[in-house]
């Protein structure tokens, strides 16, 4: 994975890369991590349960990371299923959820 790789992802790598005080290797080891995040099967397996009130937590803590990382094509769907997840909101989340592991496996993809 590259800079190059990232930025082509639709990753705001320059701010990434100064929220990691300019260092590249950093940057890209984090990211490295992110398709692995247990995170993220949390937020499915809760929200599979009906359990809204940990399917938050996940997402927020994903909303957080992904933010930092500046990883736009993730991050997006995630804040999106977070401000639902905030509001308890009773609804069919498979399409936020679809498009949440489709920008991780496009991530994962560049690893």
């Amino acid at each position: 994975m590259t800079l190059d790789d990232l930025r082509a992802y639709g990753a705001d790598v320059e701010l990434g890369l100064s929220r990691c005080m300019g260092s590249e290797e950093l940057y890209l080891m984090l990211v490295g991590t992110i398709p692995g995040e247990e995170k993220f099967a949390m937020l499915e397996t809760s929200i599979a349960e009906g359990n809204l009130d940990t399917a938050f937590e996940a997402a927020h803590a994903l909303k957080g990371i992904l933010a930092n990382l500046a990883l736009t094509p993730l991050h997006e769907p995630v804040y999106q299923i977070t401000e639902f997840l905030r509001a308890r909101t009773r609804m069919d989340y498979s399409s936020l959820l679809a498009e949440i592991f489709s920008a991780r496996d496009r991530l994962s993809a560049l690893l």
